[in-house]
């Protein structure tokens, strides 16, 4: 009798799935558009060889991926398949489109719709679910929502039976898209529906790895996060991991395997340093501040070509480096090393030299930290860094806003920002799970047909510089939420509050990333729209580079 009522009970929750994801799509398809005739990659869409150019020895950072991520929890093998064979990306807006749409590489607009629908299906679903608790475990089993509580544990059932019993369930349970179950999961806990909740996990638990492929890779940080919010531990998990992180040296490594592997930061350095050169190419003192030091790799290539340019090289270079302890950990000292580093390219290349260290968080910066000189000629430089500051919607302080108005007062000749193409800001949890959930399948699709399914530096990358961000966007909120990206549409709008007027880039700032994706996988894609570079992967712009003044 009982085998019979689970029998039907999952064959209710097989079809209940299947009805609910064709009712849910039109609701989350109206965010993350898709392309008909763009599939995601598998084993044999290795791209072309990645060559690692000129300054071997040098790694790079990026604020944006600093640390780690013991996920061993989820590295069990997937019997399921991934992402189905729909690749979404975000519907664009151009100037007649809202600034929350990010650009796409068609250039069509969207009209996302806002808040959330929950559907008949849905909530049939949730009873299908509730039907299968109470088959397993009983009538009475009625797990409290006051904590996080897993199906294994039924108040009036040995937690091993429970165990045992769904272990023998999840393997009955017809193969569920991976994309889909990562969505209903999500939606439950939006509703606060833990029952459900962490039958989904469950579920997800034997579909996802770090080792598998992009779809299962992703999923597994994405279930990290999503268990993190339901145990009302985000913090305590982001805190744990900032300070679990590996040493200087496997910290730096990590780097250095998702630089060579994915273009990425190279777009960031690259496009900025070109329009940095061409600002300054006719000035004598030059002052540049960087509000992402790091290593201070990017102005390595700078430094040769300011030595090389027509005139002669200027009678002055300055640059400060501004900088926190996190960068300070992957350096494994201080920004004197990077300043020793500069000085000494810069001496041979016969350019008088200074280093100003900022040793603090863009959000402590005032204009005395920053040693401004009459007569200089000043660049700044935000290299994926401005949307950690938090604005108006975590504090009143508003230092995102704070930070572009100081920069202005000082009258730069040049403004360049570097930022993650994404819309994680302020969206409420669902809306931001489903872009995190997007934007990173593509990362993750990018980053796989670079190297093979098994190696095992890639993995560690993932693990050690993406991990930890995907989990704070899902499993935080407030102070605790470091993670928020916006849109260049956005972004836009804050430089033009704070008074400032777009950079015209020229015709060799794209080129120079031309060049640079040369070396890359032939998906990726470079587009100038209304003034800014927009770097995508296939049809997903991923990252936008833009200059000001």
């Amino acid at each position: 009798m009982r085998a019979s009522r689970n029998s039907q009970a999952l064959s209710g929750i097989h079809e209940m799935h299947h009805q609910s994801v064709q009712k849910i799509d039109p609701y989350y398809l109206s965010h993350l558009h898709v392309l008909e005739n763009n599939v995601s990659p598998d084993a044999s869409s290795q791209g072309n060889s990645v060559n690692f150019s000129s300054f071997k020895d040098q790694f790079f950072t990026l604020e944006s991926f600093p640390a780690t991520a013991d996920l061993s929890a989820c590295n069990s093998p997937s019997a399921v398949s991934g992402l189905s064979s729909r690749s979404p990306f975000s519907p664009q807006g151009s100037q007649s489109c809202s600034s929350d749409q990010p650009h796409s590489f068609d250039n069509t607009c969207g009209s996302p719709q806002s808040g959330c629908s929950v559907t008949d299906d849905d909530n049939e679903l949730k009873y299908k679910l509730k039907e299968l608790e109470i088959s397993l475990l009983g009538p009475e089993s009625d797990i409290g929502d006051s904590c996080y509580c897993s199906f294994r544990g039924g108040a009036h059932q040995d937690a091993s039976v429970a165990r045992w019993n769904w272990n023998q369930v999840a393997e009955m349970i017809p193969r569920l898209n991976l994309r889909d179950t990562l969505i209903h999961c999500a939606q439950a806990i939006h509703d606060s529906d833990l029952n459900v909740a962490t039958l989904f996990m469950d579920v997800l638990g034997k579909m996802v790895s770090v080792s598998g492929d992009p779809a299962q890779r992703l999923g597994a940080y994405l279930l990290e996060g999503l268990r993190a919010r339901l145990e009302r531990s985000g913090s305590a998990i982001y805190k744990a991991l900032k300070c679990e992180e590996p040493t200087s040296s496997e910290l730096m490594s990590y780097m250095s395997v998702l630089f060579q592997i994915c273009p990425y930061f190279k777009f960031a350095y690259t496009s900025a340093n070109a329009i940095i050169w061409e600002a300054m190419v006719n000035e004598p003192i030059i002052h540049i501040i960087d509000f992402q030091i790091a290593q201070g790799s990017q102005y390595i290539p700078l430094i040769h070509d300011l030595a090389n340019r027509p005139g002669g090289p200027p009678v002055l270079l300055r640059i400060t480096g501004v900088d926190d302890s996190q960068s300070s950990h992957a350096r494994g000292g201080g920004l004197q090393i990077v300043g020793q580093k500069l000085a000494q390219l810069a001496q041979s290349k016969g350019i008088p030299f200074q280093f100003h260290a900022a040793a603090m968080s863009g959000c402590e910066v005032e204009r005395s930290n920053l040693r401004i000189r009459p007569g200089e000629a000043l660049a700044v430089n935000f290299p994926y860094v401005l949307h950690h500051m938090p604005d108006e919607s975590v504090s009143t302080q508003n230092h995102r806003d704070r930070l572009l108005r100081l920069v202005k007062s000082l009258s730069p000749k040049v403004v360049t920002i570097v930022e993650q193409e994404s819309n994680t800001n302020t969206s409420p949890f669902l809306l931001r799970f489903l872009e995190t959930l997007d934007y990173y399948t593509a990362m993750f699709e990018s980053i796989d047909v670079a190297r093979s399914r098994d190696d095992k530096q890639r993995i560690r990358a993932e693990q050690h510089c993406v991990a930890r961000d995907i989990v704070n966007m899902v499993a935080c909120e407030g102070f605790e939420r470091i993670e928020r990206h916006e849109l260049l549409g956005k972004w836009r709008m804050r430089m033009k509050m704070a008074g400032f007027t777009s950079y015209p880039l020229s015709s060799s700032v794209s080129g120079a990333v031309k060049n640079l994706l040369r070396d890359f996988n032939g998906n990726y894609r470079l587009q100038e729209v209304d003034g800014a570079l927009y770097l995508g992967w296939k049809n997903r712009a991923m990252a936008t580079s833009s200059a000001w003044r």
